[in-house]
């Protein structure tokens, strides 16, 4: 859909050129019926309408909360549950109402803002009735339990903030509650869900993320569940060895992104959105930082073997590790029933990086190959994309190698002791460097470009 800003200069050169006789009334009429032009200042009233409505709405709604905070200890407990039910309920009501059944384009966007602010509601009424109620519980558990009523908000009305709201919940409360996970005593059913968060969080947010045709949520999704599964290893210590969780959470993440494929969960519509992209540039991005970290040698001459002493959590065996190391293996069983190089070489990045890892905790002999060899992965990396850039005249292929290239040079100039003018020459050459390969890239985009037009 074409911006109101690109809409509006449009006009403004459309009157132009017919002044100027470029084009006729006939030609200018088809123009104002294919861009709407005459939409354009009910769009301008439908914004500043939206606005004051907004402006309105926090200045009624900070009435309302300074009311009720003036007059809160003297309600009774039965009038205070009244009015919060009530708030919920009425503002959740007015926002499906105006989001289901707009009369103008304004109404709808007022109510998906009533609707988050409902889900926000949400939150604040679960606190105060937890407080009313006497019920002690930790911040941690109120974001987790808020974030599963406002995911299922989600799943019910198909709203893409409310789904982003929901994850950034679960997640601040995942983050929130690492230390105290152990304590988890009253409500058993959250310490299951935050031993298996990785596979729940795949299956609350992946689905989401079709069922509302939304990148964001999966990119967040995602995220957050490979985030579950590093923190789930870390704290697991997977089979009492430390090389084989290193080796686990050097792999698993990046394998199972890139073999992520839409036809996995079987015949789907040619107009549902594809994610294959963008799983597959997260499992680049994690592969880049991997790499950039790992090619430090101070990482590998500390020692790396973490703390046994928590083992709350090592009973029962890890199972969502294992159940997404499985489904992980049966994505590549798939992937590379056909031949295909760059599926190779991913594959053979993604084994080396588990292996050293593996071996260098099992010996710890291997310092020196090890930053070496993530140094060439790096490098390797980097010119693949800058080289997928040029073959596909895409800016983020190119720039991304070249960033990642570039961070290369800079932290193995900056990590070993050298003079400060081959520091200077270095910086000269890389700030150079940069520049030629912008301009020739888009040098290089706009003939590629103007060949295949």
């Amino acid at each position: 859909m074409l911006s109101d800003k690109f809409r509006r200069q449009l006009r403004q050169e459309a009157e132009q050129w017919r002044t100027e006789g470029i084009i006729d009334d006939s030609v200018y009429e088809q123009l104002c019926d294919r861009y709407q032009f005459n939409d354009l200042e009910a769009s301008a009233r439908s914004r500043f309408i939206v606005i004051l409505l907004g402006l309105g709405s926090v200045l009624l709604g900070l009435a309302i909360i300074t009311f009720v905070a003036a007059n809160w200890q003297a309600w009774s407990r039965g009038l205070k549950v009244t009015l919060l039910l009530s708030g919920f309920i009425g503002v959740n009501t007015a926002g499906f109402y105006l989001w289901r059944h707009p009369t103008e384009r304004w109404q709808r966007r007022f109510g998906q803002g009533l609707l988050l602010l409902g889900a926000l509601i949400l939150g604040a009424n679960m606190a105060l009735m937890s407080q009313m109620f006497h019920q002690s519980g930790l911040l941690y558990q109120l974001y987790l339990v808020w974030g599963f009523g406002v995911l299922t908000m989600a799943y019910s009305l198909r709203l893409t903030m409310l789904g982003i709201l929901a994850i950034l919940l679960i997640a601040l409360g995942y983050v929130q509650g690492q230390p105290e996970f152990v304590a988890i005593g009253e409500f058993p059913w959250l310490r299951f869900v935050v031993q298996y968060m990785p596979v729940l969080a795949a299956l609350m947010f992946i689905p989401l993320a079709y069922w509302c045709r939304s990148r964001w949520i999966f990119r967040l999704g995602a995220i957050a569940t490979i985030y579950f599964l590093e923190a789930n290893l870390i704290r697991l210590n997977l089979l009492g060895s430390p090389p084989w969780t290193a080796a686990v959470a050097c792999a698993l993440p990046p394998a199972l992104l890139w073999g992520y494929r839409d036809s996995l969960w079987g015949q789907r519509s040619p107009k549902a959105q594809s994610f294959d992209s963008t799983a597959r540039s997260l499992a680049i991005t994690f592969l880049s930082l991997l790499f950039f970290l790992a090619s430090f040698y101070g990482l590998w001459s500390t020692s790396l073997v973490p703390s046994a002493n928590d083992t709350s959590l090592t009973l029962p065996p890890p199972v969502d590790i294992l159940l997404l190391a499985g489904w992980t293996v049966w994505e590549w069983v798939q992937l590379l029933r056909r031949v295909d190089l760059t599926n190779l070489l991913v594959a053979s990045m993604i084994t080396v990086s588990a292996l050293i890892p593996f071996w260098h905790l099992s010996s710890g002999r291997l310092a020196i190959i090890a930053t070496l060899i993530f140094n060439l992965l790096s490098f390797l990396l980097s010119t693949g994309l800058i080289r997928e850039g040029l073959a596909q005249s895409q800016r983020r292929f190119f720039w991304g190698g070249m960033v990642l290239l570039t961070l290369q040079i800079l932290s193995r100039m900056l990590e070993y002791n050298t003079d400060l003018l081959f520091k200077s020459l270095v910086l000269f050459l890389c700030g150079l460097g940069v520049i030629a390969a912008g301009l020739w890239f888009e040098r290089y985009r706009t003939r590629h470009s103007q060949v295949d037009g």
